[in-house]
């Protein structure tokens, strides 16, 4: 895999010459690409080289150059579920799904219990806007074949790896559930909640986290079928309640995230390794708190996203993929 930033007309050229891409930018650069074999998602976010930056005009490419095939689907309303049916014998999906979309909300709770999920490696993120922009604009994904552009489903690009390749997928999570703390579960699926269940007795969510003086910064931490999951906090209101950046599950009981100490200082001690050839994104969470902006981590670049995905939908992570000889991965 190569990454770099790329203006538009660059990118345009890329496109031109059949190569197949994973793209990230605005909703106006992506706009102006031409058709070809790409899928892409909105973010002004990223992560560089140089360091973390806010960036509308050019676009982050990846480039799958060691991809022998590729297809791009957009699945929509209840075909998500078949989202594994057109991949290739050998390969990995890269998948990007609108925030707070129907989609983002069903492969949230239901992503782990689609047919096939684990089977091949599976990763992308969920698309977002500036947190300006937030509430007037809505983040899309866009479809490289016909130039479409959707804010609901996923868009997903099977690649084919040509044999005796594996793609090896990795997750760095600062995060583990408190469970000396109080046990917080919820009625409802879903990315708000006005009320919830602490320790069996249901309170006003947003009055609970204020006068108990939680940390927002660190997330609500589940149990989903044997995976540690994250669920973040988008804002807390006293008359709205509480926002979060993934759907809570009903019934899941939660617990607030053990504290890291210094935000920024426990993220950069846990980005280790080389990820010069490899495809990387990374929480806007991570990217606000970690103080990232202006900042490298190494050689791990990649969009700011508003969830990632590694089979499953993640948040507060950092995940990467590389592509490697089946060899030197099983030594590894």
């Amino acid at each position: 895999m190569k990454n770099s930033m790329m203006s538009v007309a660059d990118a345009t050229r890329k496109i031109n010459e059949g190569a197949v891409l994973l793209l990230a930018g605005s909703q106006e650069a992506l706009s102006q690409l031409p058709k070809g074999k790409w899928i892409g998602g909105t973010s002004v976010y990223f992560v560089t080289e140089e360091g973390g930056k806010v960036d509308r005009e050019n676009v982050f490419v990846t480039e799958l150059d060691q991809a022998t095939d590729a297809r791009a689907v957009i699945y929509a309303g209840d075909d998500l579920a078949n989202l594994s049916m057109n991949r290739f014998d050998n390969g990995l999906s890269m998948i990007l799904i609108p925030a707070f979309s129907q989609a983002h909300s069903e492969f949230a709770i239901k992503g782990a219990e689609f047919p096939g999920v684990f089977d091949q490696p599976l990763l992308g993120w969920i698309t977002g806007v500036h947190l300006d922009d937030l509430g007037s604009t809505t983040p899309k994904i866009f479809d490289g074949a016909t130039g479409a552009s959707f804010e609901e489903g996923a868009a997903v690009l099977h690649v084919e790896m040509p044999a005796g390749y594996v793609a090896d997928i990795g997750i760095l999570n600062l995060f583990q559930p408190d469970t000396e703390a109080d046990l917080i579960t919820f009625s409802e699926n879903g990315f708000g909640a006005k009320t919830a269940s602490v320790n069996g007795e249901i309170v006003d969510f947003a009055a609970y986290l204020t006068q108990k003086g939680i940390d927002t910064k660190l997330p609500l931490v589940a149990n989903y079928a044997g995976a540690m999951v994250n669920v973040s906090f988008q804002s807390v209101d006293a008359e709205n309640g509480v926002a979060f950046y993934a759907p809570v599950v009903a019934g899941a009981e939660y617990h607030i995230a053990k504290p890291t100490g210094d935000y920024a200082a426990s993220f950069a001690a846990k980005v280790e390794g080389d990820g010069a050839n490899e495809l990387s994104c990374n929480c806007i969470l991570n990217y606000l708190y970690g103080e990232l902006e202006g900042k490298s981590t190494g050689t791990f670049t990649g969009p700011a996203t508003f969830g990632e995905i590694a089979y499953i939908l993640l948040n507060q992570t950092m995940v990467r993929v590389g592509v490697q000889p089946l060899v030197q991965s099983a030594v590894a």
